[in-house]
C-alpha cells in the first residue's frame, strides 16, 4: 500500500490529502490524521498512484462500516506510520509500550526495531534473492517502489474474528513492470505480470483499536521469486 519513494519530498509536510485518503475515488480507505507536529520521514506520503491501482485491481469491495472496512483502515493507517513516521512516539495506531511484530512464528520485533529497519526488511527477512539485513529502510523502499511503479497495493480478503484478536486473510498485489535489484546487485526487469501475495495476520488490539501485536503468516519467497527474471 506504499506511497512511491521517488514521489516524496522531505520538505513537504502536513496532513494527508483527500486523494491519499481515497475520497477522490468516493471511498475512505485510510483516515489517518497525524499529530500536528508530525515529522514525515521522507516527506508527506502521496497515495494517489497506489490508490488508483488499488481501486482498479482489488477483488473485494467491503461495505462501509463492515468489520472488513474497519480492518482495512486500521492496517492502511498502520502502514502510514510504520513506513513514513520515523519516531515511534508520534505513532497513534500502535501501543508502542507493548507492540511486537513476528513473521511465521519467528523472533518478534518491537516498535523501535521496526522503525529502524523498516517493515519490508522486517517482514521479508532473508531469502535467496533478498536480504533484509543488507538493506537500509530507505534502500528497501526505493527497491520496491522501483519494482512496482504503479504501486504495490494491499487489501483485506476476509476477516475471521473481530477484536480483540483480529484474524484476517490479506492480499498484496502489484504489476511487475519496473526493475528489481536482487541482493547481489543484479537488476531484473519486470515482465508486466501481476504479483499476488496472499497471507494471514492475527492482530491483537486494545479497546481503542490500537495494535498491540501482529503475527503475520506468509511465504516471503512468494514475493521475491517472481521478481527474479534475469537468471
Amino acid at each position: 500500500t506504499m506511497a512511491l519513494a521517488h514521489e516524496l519530498d522531505v520538505n513537504v509536510q502536513g496532513a494527508l490529502s483527500d486523494e491519499s485518503k481515497g475520497l477522490s475515488n468516493g471511498e475512505l480507505i485510510r483516515d489517518y490524521e497525524p499529530l500536528p507536529d508530525v515529522k514525515w520521514r521522507f516527506g508527506k506520503p502521496n497515495y494517489a498512484r497506489v490508490n488508483k491501482f488499488y481501486f482498479e485491481n482489488r477483488v473485494m469491495k467491503h461495505p462501509e462500516g463492515s468489520l472488513e472496512s474497519v480492518v482495512t483502515k486500521i492496517v492502511k493507517n498502520w502502514e502510514v506510520e510504520s513506513h513514513h513516521i520515523a519516531d515511534p512516539h508520534q505513532w497513534k495506531t500502535m501501543d508502542i509500550t507493548k507492540f511486537q511484530a513476528a513473521v511465521n512464528g519467528g523472533c518478534p520485533a518491537n516498535a523501535q526495531l521496526m522503525a529502524d529497519i523498516g517493515p519490508y526488511n522486517l517482514l521479508i527477512g532473508e531469502t535467496a534473492d533478498y536480504s533484509g539485513k543488507a538493506n537500509t529502510f530507505e534502500a528497501s523502499n526505493k527497491n520496491f517502489s522501483s519494482s512496482f511503479p504503479e504501486g504495490f497495493a494491499w487489501e483485506v480478503l476476509e476477516v475471521y474474528s473481530g477484536p480483540p484478536s483480529v484474524t484476517f486473510k490479506w492480499r498484496h498485489f502489484g504489476k511487475m513492470c519496473g526493475t528489481y535489484t536482487d541482493k547481489s546487485g543484479k537488476e531484473h526487469k519486470g515482465n508486466g505480470e501481476m504479483l499476488n501475495l496472499i497471507g494471514l495476520c492475527i492482530a491483537k488490539v486494545n479497546a481503542e483499536l490500537k495494535i498491540e501485536s501482529l503475527d503475520i503468516y506468509y511465504n516471503p519467497t512468494d514475493m521475491i521469486k517472481p521478481l527474479i527474471t534475469n537468471k
